[in-house]
């Protein structure tokens, strides 16, 4: 999986592409050196675990990684001792939105920087170091926050205004208008012209009809719309639902897919090309996953998710008793229970992309109405796992492959001169990526997040979530 989209990648990075760093590193001189001690440290997802491990961070850098007995400890430092602990790197989600949710509210009223940061941290709460948000960002907010990052934030990247037919983009009517709408391929091309100017990190498009209730964008539009932007050696990521579309989408030089199919399993042939062609996926497998009923305890009564959301955000998601058992059944679903559902279909396809070597990273979809930052990114561990990817390759799929697909080049794993960016956990995720959920600690650029002080500011002291 290390093979993401090279050697094109390294072509548009030589010919200028936007790359933009983690965050500004620091002064060499002066920078607090902290050595953190015993805990088993999974470096890359690939890679034996390192027991017994030492980890040098000074300021936002990782200097030295190796057994303790090997790194010694610099006069002056901090010792932190993380026995019995593991350690992994900050995930990185690959497909996100923000700005819009806020407690039970879903509204382009709450489209503002402070809610966006307020946001990120939630993502960070959960151990979510970066993500990208795809296509619903007007203005200059989201820019302004990838290029300058916040102190205890996420790092944001983003793909400004998307692409849809007009008013027929996303699912939520409140995010309608943030994307462009495009009727005729010179309208297409001047708007990725326009969007090029403000460096986005890729370009987002929609083609999807949404069961027949808008438009779907055109072949002949989004044909012109992927060669304008790799003509500005930008790439283009696509939501996607029906397997004619993506097959098409393929053959026109798409990048990546933010969603699977969803209408049917992918057939060989499409998956040999996608492999061939270097196009990346982010599955975005439903949090209710098989059904709430197979979910013991479900999902929504997790007690880690009140640390953060309201008890009125989490009871909204929260079907009635006679709903529980198609709960998360949308269409594509089948409709007989002899019949596959559209999420078992997604996950055999996730099968099939992973025997044949697709690129996978993580990325859930968050943002969208009733969904829950940076918990969300945690759930969809267990359920990229149902595919038969073992727990090392999605570590690997939630961390460095996210990281290379966002080009994030200090981000992914822990290695010398990488940011130090990564989560403590209580118990090993490689036994049972559910242990992923088990948080000790979560540090950002070299800086532990004080999740103690954001539960008290989201829950008002309580435990429970509420704003």
């Amino acid at each position: 999986m290390r093979r993401l989209v090279v050697p094109l990648s390294i072509l548009w990075l030589l010919a200028g592409s936007p790359f933009h760093p983690s965050a500004a590193p620091q002064q060499a001189g002066g920078r607090s050196a902290t050595l953190f001690t015993g805990a088993r440290l999974i470096t890359d997802g690939d890679k034996p675990p390192i027991e017994d491990s030492a980890l040098l961070v000074e300021g936002d850098r990782i200097v030295r990684v190796g057994r303790r007995s090997d790194v010694p400890m610099p006069a002056g430092a901090t010792r932190v001792d993380l026995s019995g602990k593991t350690v992994i790197p900050a995930i990185v989600n690959a497909h996100g939105h923000v700005g819009f949710q806020k407690d039970i509210s879903f509204d382009k009223a709450n489209y503002t920087r402070e809610n966006i940061i307020d946001q990120l941290r939630q993502y960070t709460y959960y151990g979510v170091g970066a993500v990208m948000t795809a296509g619903t960002d007007a203005g200059d907010v989201s820019y302004q926050l990838r290029d300058q990052p916040v102190p205890g934030a996420a790092l944001l990247r983003t793909a400004g205004r998307g692409f849809a037919m007009p008013n027929a983009s996303t699912g939520g009517a409140a995010m309608r208008d943030a994307p462009y709408g495009v009727s005729t391929e010179e309208e297409a091309r001047k708007s990725v012209q326009e969007i090029a100017a403000k460096r986005p990190d890729q370009i987002k498009i929609w083609v999807d009809d949404r069961g027949g209730s808008v438009a779907k964008l055109t072949p002949n539009l989004y044909r012109a719309i992927i060669d304008e932007a790799h003509k500005h050696n930008l790439r283009v990521m696509a939501h996607v639902f029906y397997l004619a579309d993506a097959r098409d989408l393929v053959e026109a030089g798409v990048d990546g897919f933010l969603h699977s199919i969803r209408d049917a399993e992918l057939d060989d042939r499409l998956v040999a090309r996608m492999k061939q062609k270097n196009v990346y996926i982010t599955p975005n497998l439903s949090i209710n996953g098989r059904g709430i009923g197979a979910q013991q305890p479900p999902w929504f009564e997790d007690s880690i998710l009140g640390e953060v959301f309201s008890p009125a955000s989490i009871a909204r998601v929260r079907p009635a008793q006679n709903q529980a058992a198609n709960a998360g059944r949308g269409r594509g679903n089948a409709p007989n229970p002899g019949q596959p559902s559209s999420y078992e279909m997604q996950i055999r396809s996730l099968t099939k992309l992973h025997k044949a070597g697709v690129t996978i990273a993580l990325g859930d979809d968050t943002g969208i109405q009733n969904s829950f930052p940076g918990y969300a990114a945690l759930r969809q561990l267990e359920r990229m796992a149902e595919s038969g990817m073992t727990p090392q390759q999605v570590l690997v799929a939630a961390t460095r492959t996210a990281a290379d697909i966002l080009r994030l080049t200090d981000m992914g794993s822990i290695a010398p001169g990488k940011s130090a960016s990564f989560v403590v956990l209580d118990a090993n995720p490689l036994d049972d990526l559910a242990n992923a959920r088990k948080i000790s600690k979560v540090y950002l650029r070299g800086q532990e997040i004080d999740r103690g002080a954001l539960r008290a500011r989201w829950t008002g002291g309580t435990g429970t979530g509420g704003r």
